[in-house]
């Protein structure tokens, strides 16, 4: 896991920072290598990893299902999730500066959770979703109770021969404008990162506030799996 540590403390930060000023989302180089990636797959059967199973179409949430995994995590989703907090702490931190929000995030996913737990979110939120033929993802927030860290991350575990369709889209909503939309070109191994609810907008009048959010479009054929990981726990 040091090695994964590693290659995320070594990405290319700033660039991902304004990528993520300019578009509304960032994606990594690849970061997960093919054997991680089928492992993690291949782990959805696993009933003992799993809190809950969600069946999206009797949620009105679209078509498909997801599980979220049960604490203790595997060890690569805890490893992911505590690399890639701290430089997404300092970016939350500097939108929370441009907003004028009084949200301090700490700098280690160890005091985001505790502070969590503290506000009676002890649940985790690390999820594998799976879509086959005709499903997909309405637009939707992940926010799950009244502490919600602005960032989160989708890794694609799925390789680009296994699906057609299946976009993972973004919407932006801006004040006084019409919505602007984001298809993010994620392929296996890659780490797409997202904000939860809204990002800051630099418009002639100053910093305002953009509301977010994300789906999948409908996969045409094959299966499409990813890991999502937030780093908030859920109440």
């Amino acid at each position: 896991m040091q090695n994964l540590k590693n290659r995320i403390a070594a990405l290319d930060w700033p660039a991902l920072t304004q990528s993520l000023d300019d578009l509304g989302y960032a994606l990594t180089p690849r970061v997960l290598d093919t054997e991680t990636c089928a492992a993690l797959a291949a782990s959805y059967h696993d009933d003992s990893l799993f809190r809950s199973t969600v069946t999206m179409a009797r949620h009105g949430f679209g078509k498909g299902e997801y599980r979220y995994f049960a604490y203790p995590l595997p060890d690569v989703v805890t490893a992911l999730r505590t690399a890639l907090y701290p430089p997404l702490a300092h970016i939350a931190n500097t939108w929370s500066e441009h907003l004028g929000q009084p949200d301090i995030w700490p700098t280690t996913h160890e005091a985001l959770l505790a502070r969590c737990h503290a506000f009676g979110q002890p649940r985790p939120t690390p999820l594998l979703l799976r879509y086959r033929l005709g499903d997909y993802n309405c637009l939707h927030q992940d926010l799950y109770g009244p502490i919600h860290f602005p960032l989160q991350a989708v890794v694609m575990l799925s390789d680009d021969e296994s699906y057609i369709g299946g976009a993972l889209t973004l919407v932006e909503n801006r004040p006084r404008m019409q919505s602007r939309v984001e298809v993010v070109p994620i392929r296996q191994g890659q780490i797409a990162l997202i904000p939860v609810r809204d990002k800051p907008r630099l418009a002639s009048t100053g910093w305002s506030k953009s509301a977010m959010r994300h789906g999948v479009s409908t996969v045409l054929s094959g299966e499409r799996q990813t890991l999502g990981i937030i780093f908030h726990d859920a109440s």
